[in-house]
């Protein structure tokens, strides 16, 4: 095991009703005035977002409001919100949403506390935010696991670039987990929020191998749990332990616990990240399953027996000593079987796009940075593996 330095400070508030305690959670702290953010119409429609404000103005605590945030959120709007908050003289944020609108959130907090340095630096890796306002979430959709996490990513619209940084200034104040709020949540993003979740533990997982038994068992347990309650909450939206175990799951799955002490860089993630960056219409979750089929497969070679593992330990299937590579393809076609269960695509020609040879050739050279990196990991990734692998997604 590798030695690590782990602090999830985020107080999370977790169970039916808790949204309505927003206002004296945020009395609790101390702020007189926030920014209010959120997304589409269905914050307005449900009524969410008219409860959360006179939960505010119950408790007296001023506010400014910005929605608009979209799915694969933009670098535009969260540099609008950096001018709002800094012309408003707000003290927090106040994150209502899913993992774009929390990411948003964390992108304008860092804006707005150090306004002399342009943001977008941050995700280039060119400077590090020494401070950031308080965010605090109300989480409406199980996915990305923001609410808890380090991670923030943002899309450039200029270059369509998308990139994320860690940060632990990008580790929420506080989180309220209703799990209530997921039952408007349709099928689609049920099955995309499920497979965001069991990615950021599998890709953990499929890091490089080093002996962490007792993390393996907690990522395991966890990935085991998701894909129960992720048929579950599919089948009956309104499954109300379902969709608080994806919640908690969700949350846990992307706070580092399922990963310590291990070596892993995520990369899947990172090539997803370039084909919605290039394809802002594609859900993450849904570029996620659409090429882990084909990664998994096509880096499997270089560590079987862990694939072996996950496939024994994770969906129970019997261990093939004289051919281990049987069991570890039957691992993967159980993932697969199991996206397709949630009608989620496993191969980019699910997607509504059709990738040509250039649109290959610069997404990878996107991914490595334009020659600046490769992927570490089973099998490191330059930019041929890269290429390789969006070429044979295309037809699994």
């Amino acid at each position: 095991m590798n030695n690590f330095d782990w602090c999830a400070p985020t107080r999370v508030i977790f169970g039916r009703e808790t949204h309505l305690q927003v206002g004296r959670i945020l009395k609790e702290y101390g702020f007189s005035k926030i920014l209010v953010h959120y997304g589409g119409e269905s914050a307005k429609k449900s009524g969410l977002l008219d409860t959360v404000l006179q939960a505010l103005d119950e408790e007296k605590i001023a506010y400014v409001t910005l929605g608009g945030v979209r799915a694969n959120p933009v670098l535009s709007l969260a540099r609008e919100g950096i001018r709002l908050c800094l012309r408003e003289g707000v003290q927090g944020i106040l994150a209502v949403g899913g993992g774009s609108v929390i990411d948003s959130a964390k992108c304008i907090a860092d804006g707005a506390a150090n306004p002399d340095e342009d943001v977008w630096r941050y995700f280039l890796k060119e400077a590090v935010p020494q401070k950031a306002l308080p965010v605090g979430v109300i989480l409406t959709l199980s996915a990305s696991g923001s609410e808890m996490s380090q991670s923030c990513v943002i899309t450039n619209e200029d270059g369509w670039l998308k990139r994320g940084f860690n940060s632990p200034t990008h580790r929420p104040l506080f989180a309220i987990c209703n799990p209530e709020l997921t039952y408007t949540v349709g099928r689609f993003q049920t099955g995309c929020g499920t497979v965001d979740i069991l990615m950021h533990t599998l890709e953990r997982y499929l890091g490089k191998t080093k002996e962490t038994p007792l993390t393996d068992r907690l990522a395991e347990g966890l990935m085991v749990s998701v894909i129960e309650a992720g048929r579950k909450a599919f089948e009956d939206p309104e499954d109300y332990e379902a969709r608080a175990a994806l919640m908690w799951a969700g949350s846990l799955s992307h706070n580092d616990l399922t990963g310590l002490g291990r070596d892993y860089v995520m990369q899947v993630h990172q090539l997803e990240h370039e084909l919605s960056g290039r394809y802002p219409q594609i859900a993450h979750g849904a570029g996620l399953s659409a090429l882990f089929p084909t990664w998994a497969r096509y880096v499997c070679g270089a560590d079987v027996m862990r694939f072996a593992q996950l496939a024994v330990r994770v969906w129970g299937e019997p261990m093939d000593f004289k051919h281990p590579e049987r069991t570890a393809l039957q691992g993967i076609k159980r993932f697969e079987e199991f996206f397709r269960s949630l009608e989620m695509p496993v191969r980019l020609s699910d997607l509504d796009v059709r990738l040509t040879e250039e649109d290959i050739r610069i997404m990878a050279e996107k991914c490595t940075f334009f020659g600046k990196r490769t992927l570490a990991g089973i099998r490191t990734l330059g930019q041929p593996e890269m290429e390789e692998i969006y070429r044979l997604a295309m037809n699994g």
